[in-house]
């Protein structure tokens, strides 16, 4: 079976994020497959058009980072996981959180990358300002 699950890589930045960097810390040699999930800032929301987001993590935000990843890591199949999550200003094209998963085989990684990156969009206090085109703010994920 390998060895235990690990996390790999967890933080959150205000630069910009590394694709390969993830990617990378997820190629053990007991992993078979590499499930990416690559958020990306779009130009609209809702039929409306955006120029701009800007992302706010509270102090926790790290350490809730890590708690829902190792819990992730945690579940069978997961070999190795690595994650980054942008905050700040950024523009369309941008990218806001790279999400990596390694796992024995597809299935079980793809499952575990589809978790994490739920789980971080509902429990990982980030939150995100979107700028429309029009000139109005709205937040996204404060409470």
């Amino acid at each position: 079976m390998g060895s235990p699950a690990r996390v790999t890589l967890a933080e959150v930045r205000d630069t910009a994020l590394s694709i390969d960097e993830c990617v990378s810390a997820v190629l053990l040699p007991e992993v078979g497959g590499i499930a990416l999930f690559v958020g990306v800032v779009r130009d609209n929301d809702h039929g409306r058009r955006v120029t701009d987001l800007a992302y706010e993590a509270h102090p926790r935000a790290v350490t809730e980072l890590e708690r829902v990843t190792t819990a992730v890591a945690a579940q069978a199949g997961a070999r190795a996981i690595a994650v980054t999550h942008r905050t700040g200003h950024l523009r369309v094209g941008d990218v806001a959180v790279v999400v990596a998963v390694g796992a024995a085989h597809r299935g079980e990684a793809f499952a575990a990358c589809r978790r994490l990156i739920d789980d971080i969009k509902s429990q990982v206090p980030i939150w995100k300002q979107q700028i429309f085109a029009d000139g109005a703010v709205e937040w996204v994920g404060a409470c």
